[in-house]
């Protein structure tokens, strides 16, 4: 027991770790992390030995991480992110003030809503008020005022220089592969609400292409999108994220869409500490992991 509780888990080993598992190997890890690729590979071997276990996987065809890797991945999660939490709580300011955040919903399904509860700990003074809303409507509260800042979605080229890019997605022509398009008809088109840029884009794409988009299922929430598309109601416009196994990507039958970019857009002279430290907090998180991560 004595050797064993002697033991200690390197933070940075961890994160190297983390970082690993996220993003797909050593070498683009190491890019995150601002380290060269055999200062992580040490780190790595360094904690091997520390525990006298394989963490990666060094045979041909096999999966990254070992079965002990794959146990540690889970604890080295928790420990990262009580040790980051730890840090700022000690080196918090007394920040007060109130935010008016808004977001789309699918921000609100990664693990930006951790980092919220995170900001809400550290900072109990400050209030933050939050609205789920498709990206036109958050635009249009954004210019009016009644919102400070809002995480949206914009096509590539209609990110401002003052927005902050946090990442960018591929946006797709979807359906069920059991749904049959005859050519000459109108195509069976799953819509989000008429505040949802893609629907825009499609139906204007439309009237120039000269090919007629009919909306036979209209939702607001992607789940309901993602139900009607696997079912076979008709072709849908959906991001990277939101793919299923068991769709059919049609982007030859249609004109490509343009590429997405996640931004957070502050409303005009929308500045006050407090949203700056929050803004800095989603920045930090998304190079620490090359996205928002989806939450399970």
């Amino acid at each position: 027991m004595a050797g064993v509780m002697s033991r200690r888990l390197d933070v940075d080993a961890l994160r190297a770790m983390v970082a690993i598992e996220k993003h797909g190997g050593v070498t683009r890890a190491a890019e995150i992390l601002g380290l060269s690729q055999s200062a992580v590979s040490h780190k790595i071997r360094r904690l091997e030995a520390s525990l006298d276990c394989e963490i990666l996987s060094r045979k041909a065809n096999a999966p990254m991480f070992t079965n002990s890797g794959q146990d540690l991945l889970g604890y080295a999660r928790r420990i990262l992110g009580i040790h980051d939490e730890a840090i700022l709580s000690l080196s918090k300011s007394t920040l007060q003030g109130k935010i008016a955040l808004g977001m789309t919903e699918d921000t609100t399904c990664t693990d930006l809503s951790r980092i919220l509860g995170r900001f809400r700990r550290l900072y109990p003074e400050v209030s933050v008020r939050t609205q789920v809303r498709m990206s036109l409507a958050l635009q249009k509260l954004l210019r009016e005022g009644a919102l400070d800042a809002a995480i949206i979605q914009v096509f590539q080229h209609e990110v401002r220089p003052t927005d902050i890019l946090l990442f960018r997605e591929s946006l797709h022509w979807v359906k069920s592969p059991e749904l049959v398009l005859a050519k000459g008809d109108p195509v069976p088109f799953l819509s989000f609400d008429d505040n949802c840029f893609y629907r825009r884009w499609g139906l204007d794409l439309g009237q120039d292409e000269g090919t007629l988009f009919e909306i036979v299922f209209e939702c607001s929430s992607a789940a309901g999108i993602i139900a009607g598309v696997t079912s076979g109601l008709g072709v849908a416009l959906l991001s990277q994220r939101h793919l299923q196994p068991g769709m059919e990507i049609v982007d030859k039958t249609f004109p490509k869409p343009p590429d997405l970019a996640y931004v957070i857009r502050r409303a005009r002279n929308a500045r006050n500490p407090a949203l700056e430290t929050l803004v800095r907090e989603i920045e930090a998180e998304v190079r620490r992991q090359g996205t928002l991560q989806i939450v399970g």
